[in-house]
């Protein structure tokens, strides 16, 4: 079992295919996430990375988190969370880990907290229909109705569908499917809606109910390793564009040689 990441909601796009349809995407933003803290069995009594996202002035971190993060030789982050892992993927502490982590066609399962809707009615909240909107009601049309019985039991039972407060709780929204990763910006395209408002953090974890596919890096995908990658096909493309050219300025020479060897005769 994998990591997950930590991600910012930007908020909402679209993304056009080859045939013309169009695909509502949530883009979610991966800044400077790094491995804080490892924990293991024999010491904590369970397996997980604690992963640190983006950047913060040192002024609003508290004098423990300071010690903490100067432990692991990290810049304070302003989103601390864990992952429960596999013993077979534990991360040194201190990696950067990158979009790359998760591909294009996989499914994930994101986790945040939902927008706050504050004190809602039993409609809004539960969807009940209300009451009639004609004859017969005085003034309680969205009324939820009654909510007990008789004298016995003579109370409300726990649990029963009232109005009360909405929203701004953890959820989790399974296999959402992944359209596409940006390495360079640090972004991930994720089909649909994911949970929160813009400016929250969510968690992206590998879906639980779906296989995952076969080239997904394991244990994890490192900013550092992209980036070697990328620069070796930067150099092979260049090396590319040099023999031609060369071949090409060959080629040049020895069609002014012709022509000057006929002018000549």
């Amino acid at each position: 079992m994998r990591t997950g990441l930590i991600a910012k909601k930007l908020g909402m796009s679209r993304v056009f295919k080859d045939d013309g349809r169009h695909v509502p995407v949530s883009v979610l933003h991966v800044d400077n996430l790094q491995v804080v803290a490892q924990k293991t069995s024999d010491k904590d009594g369970y397996t997980a990375l604690q992963l640190g996202w983006g950047k913060s002035k040192v002024k609003n971190v508290s004098k423990a988190n300071r010690g903490h993060f100067a432990k692991a030789k990290v810049e304070p982050k302003q989103h601390v969370r864990e992952f429960r892992i596999s013993e077979d993927a534990m991360v040194d502490v201190g990696s950067q880990l990158s979009v790359a982590h998760f591909v294009a066609g996989q499914k994930v399962d994101v986790c945040g907290t939902s927008i706050g809707k504050g004190f809602a009615g039993a409609m809004k909240r539960h969807g009940f229909k209300g009451l009639r909107a004609s004859h017969g009601v005085s003034i309680s049309h969205r009324s939820h109705g009654s909510t007990g019985q008789c004298q016995d039991p003579g109370k409300v039972f726990k649990g029963k569908k009232m109005a009360g407060h909405m929203g701004a709780h953890r959820v989790t929204t399974q296999n959402l499917e992944i359209i596409s990763v940006d390495e360079s910006r640090g972004l991930i395209l994720v089909k649909g809606a994911v949970p929160g408002s813009k400016g929250g953090y969510v968690l992206l974890n590998d879906a639980v109910k779906t296989p995952a596919p076969d080239d997904l890096p394991f244990p994890a995908a490192l900013v550092s390793v992209v980036e070697d990658v990328v620069a070796e096909d930067v150099v092979a493309e260049e090396t590319v564009v040099e023999d031609g050219g060369a071949e090409t300025q060959t080629a040049n020479q020895d069609a002014a040689g012709d022509a000057a060897s006929e002018e000549k005769e």
